[in-house]
């Protein structure tokens, strides 16, 4: 799976934009480079009842923002995503 589309499963799961989480990670102090993975993991497991891989791409999004590496950037697989970028205000919203 893209990580692209752990953020869009993510969305489909819990009704709210990636950036919309990011703004109530925010709110309940789950942000900054001292963020835990697993204080992550338990709230959005506690809240939305993700588990723990849709949770590790979220997570990797508070911690280092919306770029994600250039390795799977064009390649061909399950793991391809389209852009080096994560689109994190909804799917609706995507560019095409």
């Amino acid at each position: 799976m893209s990580f692209q589309a752990y953020l869009d499963t993510i969305e489909d799961k819990t009704g709210r934009t990636p950036r919309a989480l990011l703004a109530e990670a925010a709110e309940r102090g789950l942000t900054g480079p001292t963020v835990k993975a697993g204080a992550v993991a338990e709230w959005l497991k506690e809240d939305y009842g993700l588990g723990r891989g849709h949770a590790m791409a979220l997570y990797h999004v508070i911690k280092n923002g919306p770029t994600i590496s250039t390795k799977h950037v064009g390649a061909a697989g399950a793991h391809r995503d389209d852009s080096d970028t994560l689109w994190l205000d909804g799917k609706a919203t995507r560019p095409k």
